[in-house]
């Protein structure tokens, strides 16, 4: 029960510092780009923001599963 109620308040606590982070590059940008407008330069066009990718969960086999492919793996080399 805890250990699901941590993930949801971990889960929203990390969306809102990616928030906070695209927010203040955004921030940042403008301040670069108006710094340089009052040097005289023209502004900067920055790259696209990359956008998070969600990482395929490893699976995790029994030491069964494991075991078995070794000997299949054995089996396939000692032919």
């Amino acid at each position: 029960m805890f250990e699901i109620l941590r993930r949801a308040f971990q889960t929203r606590y990390v969306g809102m510092l990616e928030g906070e982070v695209a927010r203040l590059r955004m921030e940042n940008r403008a301040l670069t780009n108006s710094l340089l407008g009052t040097a005289g330069f023209p502004p900067v066009e920055f790259a696209e923001v990359v956008k998070p990718v969600e990482l395929p969960r490893m699976r995790r086999r029994s030491w069964q599963q494991i075991q078995r492919k070794n000997e299949s793996e054995a089996a396939k080399g000692s032919i």
